[in-house]
């Protein structure tokens, strides 16, 4: 059962409610969009919060946003490069010399994806062969969801692979960058991630639906519920995930907030509201082999527009965030889904995204934003990629 009535609207946008209805009818349970442009606000919702319900997904339910996590903790740390607190270009082993870094790795290659370092939740090559890395799929992560991960275990972890490549030299996308940029952000303060991100961000924008979750497992209400199927002595098995100990993906994606709250972040950040010009001018400069720039992808759509976007997704939960360079114009949004092994949703996740930005940044003409080539980057994008 679908709820087909937007819950706010300043107007009837029944393109928007098309498309979300599409998103669900691809094998999403839930989702909640929300768009500001030219003609307002608009909010929508299509699905079920629940599986075996009919209520529709609260309009502005809280959700883990997964990647999205990686914007904030590249502005906060791009805010203590403003404060004089940190270089961009400043070796991180100086700060961190318990780890035993390269010492030719910057803050900003943390932030860029270009420091190298394996990714703790595993590592997909080229030639199609993959490096895991801590379990976060199958029944050996529903059985250990609860379990509490050090954000230094999850680094160390990392520094016992190979490095993908020399720092510097590549790009790839690595949670263990952000992961290391959370407890850089701790040493250079002397305070703990979540007070850094109330006073320079969530306090500032008055982001009440937002939260550093640490290693606590309840998601505030309102919210859609996560599901996750996995096989079991061989059969299927769908259990809800909507609790979980979020230790294990750390900064690297354990954020929780609302499609208004990402909204207000995302707007506020690329209006200049957060950061001086010449550090948001550096936040917005892509990489050319993915298009990310620190903490945020820099996307081209074929209607010759630019959108500044992250996604994410953890575990049955998702949310999208997009804006026009200038913060005239934004997407958010927030899914629930049935997770598996396989990410089999990902591919539909990703066509639901390019059908969104194509309805909301080029009014429906033309193609959606060129998709990264890197494998981890692309499911970065689409939002399922951990």
């Amino acid at each position: 059962m679908t709820n087909m009535t937007p819950e706010i609207t300043g107007q009837d946008r029944p393109e928007l409610q098309k498309a979300i209805q599409e998103v669900v009818d691809s094998g999403f349970a839930g989702m909640q969009l929300r768009v500001h442009d030219e003609r307002g606000e608009w909010v929508g919702s299509a699905g079920v919060r629940e599986l075996g319900e009919s209520a529709a997904p609260p309009a502005d339910g809280r959700v883990r946003i997964g990647s999205n996590t990686k914007t904030f903790i590249a502005t906060l740390m791009l805010q203590l490069v403003a404060e004089g607190k940190i270089g961009l270009d400043d070796p991180v082993a100086g700060y961190l010399p318990e780890f035993g870094l390269d010492r030719r790795i910057t803050v900003r290659m943390l932030l860029q994806h270009t420091s190298g370092v394996f990714n703790f939740t595993g590592e997909y090559y080229e030639d199609g062969t993959v490096a895991p890395g801590i379990p976060w799929q199958g029944r050996e992560w529903v059985d250990n969801r609860f379990k509490n991960y050090r954000p230094e275990e999850l680094v160390r972890l990392a520094l016992s692979k190979p490095a993908r490549f020399e720092p510097g030299t590549d790009w790839s996308y690595s949670n263990t960058n952000y992961v290391l940029a959370g407890l850089l952000i701790e040493k250079v303060t002397g305070r703990a991630l979540a007070e850094e991100m109330q006073r320079l961000i969530l306090g500032p924008l008055g982001l009440s639906g937002t939260v550093v979750p640490d290693t606590r497992q309840e998601i505030p209400e309102p919210h859609a519920h996560a599901y996750y199927r996995y096989e079991d002595a061989g059969r299927q098995k769908t259990v809800d995930v909507t609790r979980q100990n979020p230790s294990w993906i750390s900064s690297g994606g354990d954020m929780i907030s609302t499609t208004q709250d990402l909204h207000t972040f995302i707007s506020a950040l690329v209006g200049g509201k957060l950061l001086p010009a010449a550090l948001l001018a550096e936040m917005c400069k892509p990489h050319p082999k993915a298009g990310y720039g620190l903490g945020v992808f820099v996307q081209e759509t074929d209607c010759g527009g630019t959108v500044i976007t992250h996604n994410g997704g953890i575990a049955g939960h998702a949310a999208l965030m997009y804006s026009t360079p200038d913060g005239s114009r934004t997407l958010t949004a927030s899914l629930n889904y049935v997770d598996d092994a396989a990410m089999s949703l990902a591919e539909a996740f990703q066509k639901a995204t390019q059908r969104l930005v194509m309805e909301v940044f080029c009014g429906g003409r033309g193609e959606a934003a060129d998709e990264p080539a890197d494998k981890a980057a692309a499911e970065a994008a689409g939002g399922l990629g951990r």
